[in-house]
């Protein structure tokens, strides 16, 4: 009798012991959610791994398979929002079949119309109800507060009524996957993929591949869907290279971004004035190399579990770093949203052929939007100053119009893409300092030595007049910064002089790298104020923090301290030199040892795979770091 009691005992323990566990692996923590650098994460892709590679001939059943994991990782990290996915995969699915099969242009482009009506209705609602909310407040002086819509309707079938209605939860990976389905809904319509997808799985396959899921790269329809149907192919040198992709975004991602942002950035964000200027400056340079870091290392990562499953996720990443101008460096980073970005806004406002209507209602409503958010009618002057005379330009001189609305469209899809990012002011003033980098380069490449040394020494005087007048901080960063472009313009014209510019332009090279990367790193003031903040508030934090920093940068440098202050962080300030070198290194060297490791024979790949992991155990802090863009 004792020992039955015993046995029941026990195998009832047993069964609450796994039922807790598996209760756990299916459920969805908040506080938890599955990233790659989990050790849950590569136990969970073991076993994906392990039955794919079961069903890895058969098409249909791998795709399938490939679905549902997707959309259980998807639970994994972003709960009940799995519901949203599903949707945006269901109805674009049918809608594409509508405009394959419809017999006119004009239903095609209600279908077209009714599709991007859903995906972008649902994406302004979830990421942009706190933006529009304040909006109206302003505009009304009203005190309107966010509804969330489908918790409410969520209450309705669940009896303890746990949803909360007053707060609205951005869902991970919401801009990634819709602007996903936007490609697919537009290659169809355009003809660049020749035929929708028949089965609603092998679709919902493409929307929600878990390894690019949440933070990209985009994928284009045309350039993914025809994987779907391709036989399982991996060489020997191809999982070399997957694995050597996997090891890279790691240590990239642990010891690198984390590194440096539990150590030093988020310290001095949270509180810019306990910090000196030369703090708060090392700061933005460190977050540089910090969200890079992150994002390409996240990159990585997908790309080589990707590949280890036979699929070739785009680029997303070049060495952003070593870009000479502000627009060479979108072609270099974020490549994906970029493409996105020219392919399905650029190129349809207008490009660089002329201007559309999209463009000319974009204009008028960054335009209202500036003032009611300033509040001030000189911001109103300002705009109709710039805008009449470039219009009057534009009407007179038809051989110029078409420059002036490149121009326009380009500064209106930068600022799209700004606010792509977050529903913050500070994100759109990002997206716009970045238009304004690249216009303005465009200009500077075409004028002669002598009109840009005219142009830059206009500036400067400027600059240090207001400098000098205000001792304003924000004016004392603009007079150094353009006193050093002064400096580097002055030596360029003098060599254009001698007609020995030839020995010149490495060295010319360099110095526009490094300004780009100084104008680059100050845009991202304003994005890393934006970041990580609750909607309800992200504006007036994210400003207070910019030009909290920006005060203390500009005025209150204290040079006396820089010795300690890099002693004291000296750990911090090596591993950003050691991540700018290797990442400035020529793409030759770092080509040469990726294809190195990928031939290694496997007991080596195999050592160097267990000292890698082993290097990267010893950076990991108590909390691990949410990837970045997981809030995109």
């Amino acid at each position: 009798m004792l020992t039955s009691t015993i046995l029941t005992t026990s195998w009832s323990n047993t069964l609450n012991s796994l039922t807790t566990f598996f209760g756990s692996v299916f459920a969805f923590n908040e506080q938890s959610p599955l990233l790659f650098t989990q050790f849950y994460f590569w136990a969970f892709f073991a076993i994906v791994f392990a039955l794919f590679s079961l069903m890895k001939s058969k098409r249909l059943l791998r795709n399938a398979f490939l679905c549902f994991v997707s959309w259980f990782f998807y639970y994994k990290t972003s709960g009940l929002s799995l519901l949203i996915l599903v949707f945006v995969t269901c109805s674009d699915f049918l809608i594409a079949k509508r405009i394959y099969h419809s017999p006119s242009e004009t239903h095609k482009k209600l279908w077209v119309a009714l599709s991007l009506m859903l995906d972008l209705g649902l994406l302004c609602y979830f990421k942009y109800a706190y933006f529009f909310t304040d909006l109206i407040n302003t505009l009304f002086n009203l005190d309107c507060r966010v509804f969330n819509l489908f918790a409410w309707v969520g209450n309705g079938f669940s009896t303890s009524g746990s949803f909360n209605v007053d707060r609205i939860v951005l869902p991970v990976g919401i801009s990634f996957y819709t602007f996903q389905v936007i490609s697919y809904i537009m290659d169809v319509y355009r003809g660049d993929v020749k035929k929708p997808v028949d089965n609603i799985l092998d679709f919902g396959f493409y929307v929600s591949f878990f390894p690019q899921l949440v933070a990209g790269p985009i994928v284009r329809a045309s350039k993914f869907i025809p994987q779907l149907y391709k036989p399982f192919f991996l060489s020997r040198r191809q999982m070399g290279i997957a694995v050597f992709w996997i090891l890279n975004g790691l240590v990239k991602k642990i010891v690198l971004s984390d590194y440096l942002a539990v150590n030093f950035v988020d310290r001095v964000f949270d509180n810019p004035l306990l910090f000196t200027g030369f703090e708060n400056l090392m700061a933005l340079f460190l977050y540089s190399l910090q969200v890079y870091a992150d994002f390409s290392g996240y990159t990585d990562i997908a790309i080589g579990v990707a590949m280890l499953m036979g699929f070739y996720l785009p680029q997303n990443f070049n060495s952003p770093y070593k870009a000479p101008n502000a627009g060479n460096f979108w072609k270099r980073w974020h490549i994906s949203l970029s493409q996105w970005l020219q392919n399905y806004l650029y190129i349809p406002l207008g490009g660089n052929r002329n201007a559309s209507i999209g463009t000319y209602l974009l204009v008028v409503m960054f335009a209202l939007l500036s003032i009611l958010f300033t509040g001030s009618w000189i911001v109103a002057a300002v705009i109709f100053a710039i805008a009449i005379p470039v219009m009057i330009i534009a009407i007179r001189n038809p051989e110029k119009k078409k420059k002036i609305t490149t121009n326009i469209n380009l500064m209106l899809t930068m600022l799209i893409g700004g606010f792509w990012h977050g529903a913050s002011w500070n994100f759109m003033i990002w997206g716009g300092l970045n238009g304004i980098g690249i216009v303005t380069y465009k200009f500077w490449r075409g004028w002669s030595p002598a009109r840009r040394l005219l142009m830059i020494s206009l500036a400067f005087v400027a600059m240090g007049t207001l400098s000098f007048t205000t001792h304003l901080p924000v004016f004392n960063l603009f007079a150094v910064w353009s006193g050093s472009i002064w400096i580097g313009t002055l030596i360029r014209y003098i060599y254009s002089l001698t007609k020995s510019e030839k020995p010149f332009k490495r060295l010319a090279n360099v110095w526009a790298i490094a300004q780009t990367f100084t104008f680059i790193t100050f845009t991202r003031l304003f994005f890393r104020s934006g970041s990580n903040l609750d909607p309800a508030t992200a504006n007036q934090e994210a400003w207070n923090t910019a030009k909290n920093m920006v005060t203390q940068i500009g005025s209150k440098m204290q040079a006396s301290l820089i010795p300690d202050i890099i002693a004291e962080y000296h750990k911090v300030f090596i591993v950003f030199i050691l991540g700018m070198v290797i990442h400035w290194l020529p793409d030759r060297w770092k080509r040469m040892y990726r294809i190195t490791f990928a031939q290694l024979p496997l007991p080596i790949m195999a050592l160097c795979v267990v000292a890698v992991v082993f290097f990267v155990y010893q950076f990991i802090t108590a909390d691990l770091q949410a990837f970045i863009y997981f809030q995109f």
